[in-house]
């Protein structure tokens, strides 16, 4: 890893912890971002980080395990060469240390398979991709104008993937998560920070923001945009569009579709569920 990384990494880390220590002591309350609803940790309906890009700007609260998994399916077809990637299981561990601190523990296994003119080729790449590593740290309430934020920083490792995705350098990313309460059945969420990774030194920017309704108490749905800015490339821009469903306030399952606004992804499709542990 470059001098560069280990100095964001090292800065990232204690910034956070920072946020947690001056924060800890405040009363919590936590906006769904496709409930639309200001909701507390005792039986209230989960908060989750799925099926949007957008990461949601609350941690889970301590003592709260959560888990939330799904499968992914996309594809690009240039060229009468097709390429498509199955993720079988994009999981997610939250786990609160503090009223407003989360551990973060996350993998992919995907398959990726390419066909010229329909004709599926032998080099079929399997595997876990680097695991994610980080914490979320919540930095403010809502109030009138000023939004709910937190902050969110993941390492991946090399050494966690799979010889088919395995980068030669660390990867590590931030992000601030922001989100306003528009009245009470809906709610709009945003993403701003940064990346370092897929073996190339410029920094990357990363966005999103969605928009989410609650239909009814249960079933909600969500509209977004995201995208990447890298420093020497052109930028991609995407956006998706979905539903969850509460089978329970600690399960919940979601439904989403998308693709990309620029040159890349033909179409994107996942499904996933959410569950949150008791304490």
């Amino acid at each position: 890893m470059s001098m560069k990384r280990n100095t964001i990494i090292t800065a990232l880390f204690f910034g956070m912890l920072s946020c947690a220590v001056y924060s800890q002591n405040d009363s919590l309350n936590i906006v769904s971002a496709l409930e639309g609803k200001l909701i507390s940790f005792s039986d209230e309906p989960l908060v989750t980080d799925r099926p949007d890009a957008t990461e949601s700007s609350s941690t889970v609260g301590k003592g709260v395990l959560q888990f939330e998994t799904g499968g992914i399916y996309e594809s690009y077809e240039n060229n009468n060469i097709k390429n498509e990637n199955y993720t079988y299981n994009t999981m997610l561990i939250r786990y609160g240390i503090l009223d407003n601190m989360e551990l973060r523990l996350g993998w992919d296994f995907v398959e990726g398979i390419t066909k010229v003119n329909g004709n599926k080729l032998d080099n079929v790449t399997s595997g876990l991709s680097p695991l994610l590593l980080g914490m979320k740290v919540d930095i403010t309430e809502e109030n009138g104008l000023m939004p709910e934020i937190a902050l969110i920083g993941h390492v991946f490792p090399v050494f966690s993937a799979s010889t088919d995705y395995r980068p030669e350098h660390t990867g590590v990313d931030f992000r601030f998560s922001l989100s306003h309460t528009l009245s009470e059945k809906s709610n709009l969420g945003y993403n701003i920070g940064a990346e370092w990774g897929n073996d190339s030194p410029e920094a990357t920017c990363v966005y999103t923001l969605a928009y989410g309704y609650s239909i009814t108490d249960r079933f909600g749905i969500y509209a977004e945009v995201y995208g990447d800015l890298p420093e020497d490339h052109s930028a991609n821009h995407y956006w998706d569009a979905g539903m969850t469903y509460l089978v329970s306030n600690d399960l919940q399952l979601d439904a989403y579709v998308g693709t990309s606004i620029t040159e890349g992804q033909d179409i994107l499709l996942g499904i996933g569920f959410s569950y949150r542990a008791k304490k």
